[in-house]
């Protein structure tokens, strides 16, 4: 009996252990958003400020505003204290996305549309899906980063500069845009 006890205690820690799982909590699993700075065309090392921004997906006609996902508030100033960058989502299931950035942004008091400057930026990229872990599961990356301006009569933005042409994090700045 005394040699049976303790190989039933080691064949009970056996088990107890070979049956544990690890804990699949996702901590770093987010598909990154594109990070868009904005400098001064003339001085292009300087950040310059855009008042009254407002974002709007043109693929979905939503206004990106200050919910968790995006880093700026609705017709806010960008350059103001921590909020000199934007981050926007693209569409992970097209190889484009396009917005409409409009800088001082206000309604007409009369006819209720949008007014200021609005200028049509649309972004081109290929996907990569990205295993993170068991409990994120897959993450899309972006590969070969583009983006065009419609040009019109008053186009605020007047050149951007793609930094990365790869998107695996929201840490850096993706673009440049010089207005």
């Amino acid at each position: 009996m005394k040699k049976i006890l303790p190989a039933f205690f080691i064949l009970f820690l056996c088990t107890y252990f070979s049956s544990c799982e690890r804990d699949d909590i996702c901590v770093d699993g987010d598909t990154p958003l594109l990070v868009l700075a904005f400098f001064d065309a003339t001085d292009t090392t300087d950040k310059k400020a855009v008042n009254a921004i407002r974002i709007k997906a043109l693929d979905n006609d939503s206004i990106l505003n200050d919910s968790e996902s995006f880093s700026f508030t609705d017709r806010g100033t960008t350059g103001a204290g921590a909020q000199d960058s934007i981050l926007i989502p693209l569409r992970i299931n097209g190889t484009s996305t396009s917005f409409t950035l409009i800088s001082n942004s206000a309604d007409d008091a009369e006819t209720e549309e949008e007014t200021g400057n609005i200028d049509t930026l649309t972004i081109t990229y290929t996907t990569r899906e990205a295993f993170i872990s068991r409990g994120c599961g897959f993450v899309i990356n972006f590969d070969n980063l583009n983006l065009e301006v419609t040009t019109d009569d008053e186009n605020w933005i007047q050149d951007i500069s793609v930094q990365q042409q790869t998107i695996e994090n929201s840490e850096n700045v993706h673009v440049k845009i010089f207005h």
